[in-house]
């Protein structure tokens, strides 16, 4: 049994559970998720046999009095070989840190971890409803949706603020997109963790557009995103999670200036997920 030990917020845990997961499946092992053990609880993987509070408590004391040994991937230069013999050295392991990677593993297992990570209808289900509200009376073959990830909060401070975007750079963004699509009516969907935010302020500057904020939770915007047919906002895992579903196309954006954001830069997942930042 591999225990994978998770930390950071939803789309850096999913991730890194992924990529165990997809470990243990390649070598016919069981993974558990310590961390959607007890956190998280909206997702399919929270509610089957091997994911409850039990088995986290079981692992946490397990590892803490050394009767489970651990690989961890904590450190970018780790020496991945020497700890991937570890885990297959031991039946029973605690499997940590953002390092644990296998990118062709996770792709190869990439539906089942959509599966297990499949959002829970009584979540999904108000979403869907709204989203079909605010587009009421469009034409459905004219709309196009963009998810708009706008990141505040601790980004202020990540690599001293370099993908701290303010909303003039959002709304160019925005306005160009309308640009590249000049034909289709074009709905907008705000994601945020900055409650300054309005939908007001945005559609008043994106006059073409159709704003809409729907002011949900973290699983509720998640899904809200993998709902669009097109996704722009900066280096994030959240954004990149909700590409992941449905293979959206995906602007990063790396720089400020909206003009750089041209058809031939919106990349699926697999993409960006072997250029994380």
């Amino acid at each position: 049994m591999i225990f994978a030990r998770d930390k950071s917020q939803i789309c850096n845990n999913l991730l890194q559970y992924a990529h165990v997961y997809a470990w243990g499946r390649e070598h016919g092992r069981k993974v558990i998720s310590m961390r959607f053990s007890y956190k998280y609880q909206f997702f399919r993987i929270c509610h089957t046999d091997l994911t409850g509070f039990g088995w986290y408590l079981l692992a946490k004391y397990m590892a803490a009095l050394h009767l489970l040994p651990t690989a961890s991937f904590k450190r970018r230069d780790c020496d991945r070989e020497a700890l991937e013999r570890k885990m297959l050295r031991h039946r029973h392991i605690v499997v940590s840190g953002w390092f644990a990677r296998w990118y062709d593993l996770f792709l190869k297992y990439r539906q089942e971890i959509c599966d297990l990570f499949t959002i829970d209808p009584e979540i999904t289900q108000p979403v869907i409803d709204r989203m079909q509200a605010v587009e009421k009376g469009s034409e459905k073959a004219q709309i196009i949706r963009l998810g708009v990830h706008i990141r505040r909060g601790d980004y202020a401070e990540w690599r001293d603020g370099q993908f701290f975007y303010d909303n003039k750079t959002y709304i160019e963004h925005i306005n160009r997109f309308q640009q590249l699509f000049p034909d289709r009516e074009v709905h907008v969907y705000l994601s945020t963790n900055d409650p300054d935010v309005t939908e007001e302020a945005f559609q008043q500057q994106c006059p073409l557009a159709r704003v809409h904020h729907l002011q949900g939770n973290a699983p509720e915007d998640l899904f809200m995103l993998s709902e669009c047919d097109y996704l722009i906002g900066p280096p994030s895992t959240f954004s990149l999670v909700a590409a992941m579903y449905h293979d959206l196309p995906l602007y990063r954006m790396d720089v400020r200036d909206a003009s750089e954001m041209t058809p031939d830069k919106f990349l699926k997942f697999d993409y960006w997920f072997s250029h994380m930042v």
